[in-house]
């Protein structure tokens, strides 16, 4: 019987390990020689099938992965830590910090779905100067969980190696990602439609007659940015007639996700003659309020702003801030959803869920001021 961790071992019979691999086998009284060899013949596969599921790596189906595991056991050896039955209480969640409150918003939506279901959630958070996700992912993965659920991870960003989740899945773990996708990664993917999201914000500031509108976003490799930017260029084209070129070389501004990012990208936005920005985060539209009042500016009177997410407690700020709310609720009960399906057998395809925001009109925003420099349709 495989001992548990911190258990006392057997005294009445030693243990050896098997190439290194963590693998091991009581001694006997005539030493037995353990090669890959052993475990390839009772399998009926190659060496090098053998070798590639005791190292976790891909290219495996998963009835031959599963016929080398139980050879393992057929012959007596402890399977790695990594290839041991999975619990069917954990579920690990990796965030990438929880200063902004969208994502404890998301964790606890996730975490109640998950305990209704008989599950226990694990909350991996990355912090700076700490943990990278792939040491929580292997944290995780060394704990037994029954699978993992991504949160605006490394697969949200273009100049990332996706090849980190093809070797998760080589090792048996089902997993989910949500925020960002990636055409190179086999999974299903959970997302707000930043598009629809640019265009909701972008006409209601349109209807209130701002024509000199700036995007305040992070950086340009992540896969939100992009298609936010998509979905702001496009409005701003069908609705105010604007050349592509200008519209990203004027009213674009990349910074940071966070209220110092928003304070930033802001004062550039202004210094452009902008009357409403719309920025990619409720916490970088705080920091764009902050600017606007430090410019000796009223917020929305010379200014209107809107967010993005809707955080709890967004709507007590001052002014009450208007933004696009995501849909966290639905978004993570689908990841759950879908994890669980991925879990019990029935993997979804590899495609992407895709789910609709809401504007939320508070007062960050009003009709636009008179133009300050004479030319309202200068962009």
């Amino acid at each position: 019987m495989t001992q548990q961790p911190g258990a006392g071992r057997p005294t009445a019979r030693a243990r050896r390990s098997f190439g290194g691999q963590g693998i091991s086998r009581p001694v006997q009284s005539n030493p037995v020689t353990t090669r890959l060899a052993d475990i390839a013949a009772q399998a009926g596969v190659s060496e090098a099938t053998v070798s590639r599921v005791l190292n976790g790596k891909p290219g495996v189906a998963a009835t031959t992965r599963q016929t080398v595991l139980a050879a393992l056991d057929v012959l007596g050896y402890e399977r790695p830590v990594r290839l041991r039955q999975r619990s069917e209480g954990l579920v690990g969640l990796i965030t990438p910090e929880l200063e902004n409150p969208i994502f404890p918003a998301l964790a606890q939506v996730i975490g109640q779905a998950l305990t209704r279901q008989g599950y226990t959630p694990v909350l991996a958070t990355q912090t700076p100067g700490g943990s990278t996700e792939d040491e929580l992912t292997e944290m995780l993965v060394d704990r037994g969980v029954a699978g993992i659920i991504f949160v605006s991870g490394l697969h949200a960003d273009t100049s990332a190696d996706m090849q980190r989740y093809e070797q998760l899945r080589g090792r048996g773990v089902p997993f989910v990602l949500v925020d960002g996708f990636s055409p190179k990664v086999q999974a299903p993917f959970i997302s707000p439609d930043d598009r629809a999201a640019m265009a909701l914000a972008v006409t209601h500031l349109v209807s209130l007659g701002h024509t000199r509108i700036g995007l305040a976003l992070g950086p340009k490799r992540f896969v939100p940015v992009q298609r936010k930017i998509e979905g702001f260029v496009r409005t701003m084209q069908d609705l105010l007639g604007l050349a592509t070129s200008d519209i990203e070389e004027r009213l674009v501004q990349h910074s940071l996700y966070t209220l110092e990012g928003g304070q930033a990208a802001t004062a550039a936005l202004i210094d452009r003659d902008c009357t409403a920005v719309v920025c990619a985060s409720d916490m970088m539209a705080l920091g764009a309020i902050r600017t606007v009042r430090q410019r000796g500016l009223d917020v929305p009177k010379d200014v209107s702003v809107v967010g993005f997410d809707d955080s709890p407690l967004i709507a007590f700020t001052d002014p009450p801030l208007t933004t696009v709310r995501k849909p966290v609720p639905a978004m993570g009960q689908a990841a759950v959803r879908t994890l669980l399906e991925e879990i019990g057998g029935t993997p979804a395809p590899h495609s992407e869920f895709v789910f609709m925001p809401e504007l939320v009109v508070r007062g960050s925003t009003a009709s636009a001021p008179g133009d300050r420099n004479g030319d309202r349709s200068r962009v």
